[in-house]
């Protein structure tokens, strides 16, 4: 295998709740510096340019998008067209009448609604072309009143040096219930098992990802190994959190296990495809507060190595820190 780079933008900051064309014109500034071909691929988080908090269907039903025509597919066209790279973004959807779902009812009566949308993700090509849609697996409690979860994960053949690229929005990583998390060991891994299986060099995990000091999806870290180090106490905005970070490499532990633990994955079983002996993850992540909630910014690139027995951070962003990660990786061709 050579090794080739891989050129990566992360576009990080703090979106403005139901102001669409304001978070798409602050995009827009952000990449304003970027030149053509100087990038392979660029991306957005999850929900970036409507926001993430709706509490309902009616609340977030004026933001909902064609999976084409609206604002993000729009912005993501022309900015791939423009830099001649890929471009992927996270929008909610709005679902053709067959695709509704009945409420899920119950006490809360935010759940008396019917679901309409998807929390989904788009990828452009260089020229502008719709590459392919995702629509998020394991919705987050935020997702539940509206949303109606997708049929799965699924990777795309993308060309060099991007390769078997699998597309993932935020909550993906937890397990999805009514599984729990056994153990470091046990898992379950579902995003991580899904991506041995299907051969993944390059997982993208676009996000809306909580602070620690909510009452967020990363609720189950205090159960994981640290893996970088440990946050110290005064917060520095410039600073990632580690406790995220830690968090979202635990989640994908099959990817970076010690040869003991990951000796029964590492041979191929038939109809599979062949495991990737390094693959790279980005997560970018927004920050700000929504709603009442706070995220947690610290966008990430890792390089996972199959039984190394630890992740390698490449590059990273601050918790709240506004820009562009501008990162280059090695990644293994084939």
């Amino acid at each position: 295998m050579m090794p080739t780079q891989l050129r990566v933008a992360v576009v990080q900051f703090a979106p403005k709740l139901g102001q669409v064309q304001a978070n798409i014109a602050k995009a827009r500034e952000l990449c304003n510096g970027l030149k053509p071909r100087s990038l392979d691929l660029l991306c957005l988080p999850e929900m970036i340019f409507p926001g993430y908090v709706f509490p309902d269907t009616a609340a977030i039903t004026p933001y909902l998008e064609h999976p084409y025509t609206g604002p993000t597919s729009t912005f993501c066209a022309e900015l791939a067209r423009s830099l001649q790279c890929f471009v992927a973004a996270g929008y909610p959807e709005k679902l053709e009448p067959h695709e509704h779902a009945p409420p899920l009812g119950g006490d809360n009566l935010s759940f008396h609604q019917p679901r309409i949308g998807a929390n989904s993700a788009v990828m452009y090509g260089p020229t502008g072309e719709r590459i392919g849609g995702y629509r998020k697996t394991n919705l987050y409690k935020l997702d539940l009143p509206w949303a109606v979860p997708g049929s799965g994960f699924t990777t795309m053949t993308l060309p060099h040096p991007l390769g078997p690229t699998t597309l993932a929005i935020c909550n993906d990583l937890n397990v999805q219930e009514p599984a729990v998390w056994e153990s470091l060991e046990e898992g379950p891994y579902e995003l991580a098992q899904h991506c041995i299986r299907s051969g993944t060099r390059l997982l993208i995990l676009l996000n809306a990802w909580l602070h620690p000091d909510e009452d967020g999806e990363e609720s189950d870290a205090d159960s994981a190994d640290s893996t970088f180090p440990e946050q110290n106490g005064d917060t520095d905005e410039m600073e990632p959190s580690w406790e995220v970070i830690n968090y979202w490499a635990m989640r994908l532990n099959p990817l970076w296990a010690t040869i003991r633990k990951a000796t029964h994955e590492n041979e191929k079983k038939p109809g599979e495809c062949k495991i990737p002996d390094e693959l790279l993850v980005i997560v970018c992540n927004r920050f700000g507060n929504e709603g009442g909630s706070r995220f947690a910014g610290s966008s990430v690139l890792m390089s996972f190595r199959r039984g190394f027995g630890r992740p390698r951070l490449l590059h990273m962003m601050g918790q709240g820190e506004e820009g562009i990660g501008l990162w280059t990786a090695n990644i293994a061709v084939q």
